[in-house]
């Protein structure tokens, strides 16, 4: 491992990943508390003692040179990205500074995945598979602990990290971040990261991400959202500011008996009358050969002038594999071929650019994982058009409950 801490530059392995117990369960999709056994605490213990074997952790981090807010954009050492929310968090805390950091499982345990998946042993491909995932957040977690022992021996603070394809942060700025860490100082960085043009990285258990850093630590104390501790799993740190909000409850409490990525008690927005209808009428599921669902909802409705003309929009969401809980990866909403209906929106009549690029541009909850559409609070819009945004919001909470509803009655079959 090298250390360059007087520049902030880190780079190296990380041989001995211990990876939290509870933290793994809760990748794994058991609620809080389970304890593994029979079968599925072999296959934990094989996959983790797999991966000690085999597996070549990574991390890098480096402090930018220059860093400042202009207007809406970040900008790191000449490079400029957009978030509404890092963008928020850092100017809460008047962070002076960001951290970047990129932290790997490295290629092996996705490369074993991937055959066991061929030698049809989807048990060892899952448990393998999410124990990279694992890795990864461990990772990021001991990162940032070393990250918050050098801002302790300075008199500053480490803000929570945060990502490309997080909420208000495009997964598109992904390859610009990319090539803006491979510019090292002193060390080199420390594994082979590749970056396709949608965001999605190679190997895919690897994560970018920004730390902001201020002097400001009396402030953070205040603004509770802003203590990084709360979001940070790593057990042994001993700059812990705050309780880890994730942290296990009794071992004794008594949890659901069944195991499920999607709550199967959901409370949606709408019956589940409803919900059946549309899963079987408005959606088209398709699985992609690594796991990811590309699904299609088409949306029948009428705007509220001109006589109520019908128009008609087709709704597309990627979601990424079951294992990793089906992020949301891209979203898109556009009229169908040939429908004129929407041209004759109030809001289409004063200002059509404005509003396609609105309904083109807003892919809410993009980056999280499907379930967090149950806590998703939205302003209810009876609406058939698409002129206000709390109309659009309700459209697409209504197409994301449906895949949710759809997917839970499939596992449940």
């Amino acid at each position: 491992m090298r250390d360059v801490a007087e520049s902030m530059e880190l780079a190296g392995t990380l041989p001995d990943v211990n990876v939290l117990p509870e933290e793994y369960v809760r990748l794994l999709g058991y609620p809080r508390g389970w304890v593994l056994a029979g079968r599925a605490r072999e296959l934990a213990d094989w996959a983790r003692d797999w991966y000690a074997r085999n597996g070549r952790p990574w991390f890098y981090a480096r402090q930018a040179e220059n860093f400042e807010i202009k207007g809406d954009s970040i900008h790191m050492d000449g490079f400029a990205f957009t978030s509404k929310r890092l963008q928020g968090t850092l100017q809460q805390a008047e962070a002076h500074s960001v951290i970047m950091i990129a932290v790997g499982a490295g290629p092996e345990a996705e490369e074993e995945s991937r055959r066991r998946w061929q030698d049809e042993k989807p048990d060892e491909y899952f448990f393998l598979e999410i124990f990279g995932s694992a890795v990864v957040e461990h990772l990021a977690a001991a990162t940032g602990a070393r990250l918050c022992d050098w801002a302790e021996q300075h008199d500053m603070a480490v803000l929570p990290h945060y990502s490309p394809g997080y909420p208000e942060w495009d997964v598109a700025e992904q390859p610009r971040l990319l090539e803006l860490m491979k510019r090292t100082r002193r060390e080199p960085f420390p594994s082979c990261v590749e970056v396709f043009d949608t965001g999605m990285l190679r190997p895919k258990k690897t994560l970018l991400a920004v730390f902001g850093l201020t002097r400001h630590i009396e402030r953070l104390r205040r603004l509770t959202d802003l203590v990084p501790c709360e979001n940070c799993s790593f057990g042994p740190c001993q700059y812990r500011r705050a309780a880890y909000r994730r942290a296990p409850q009794s071992w004794g409490e008594q949890v659901p008996a069944r195991v499920a990525v999607l709550d199967q008690d959901a409370e949606y927005s709408v019956n589940r009358k409803a919900l059946k209808r549309w899963a079987e009428e408005r959606l088209s599921v398709h699985i992609n050969q690594d796991d990811s669902l590309d699904i299609v909802f088409r949306y029948d409705g009428t705007t509220c002038t001109n006589m109520g003309r019908p128009l008609t929009f087709d709704y597309s969401v990627k979601l990424g594999p079951r294992a990793e809980g089906y992020p949301i990866r891209e979203q898109r909403c556009v009229p169908v071929a040939g429908d004129t209906g929407h041209t004759a929106m109030c809001q289409y009549l004063e200002n059509p650019v404005r509003l396609m690029t609105a309904i083109d541009s807003e892919k809410p909850l993009g980056g999280e994982r499907l379930n967090a559409v149950l806590t998703w609070r939205r302003k209810p819009s009876a609406a058939g058009c698409y002129c206000e945004s709390s109309s659009r919001d309700h459209k697409w909470g209504l197409v994301l409950e449906t895949i949710h509803y759809a997917l839970v009655q499939k596992e449940l079959a």
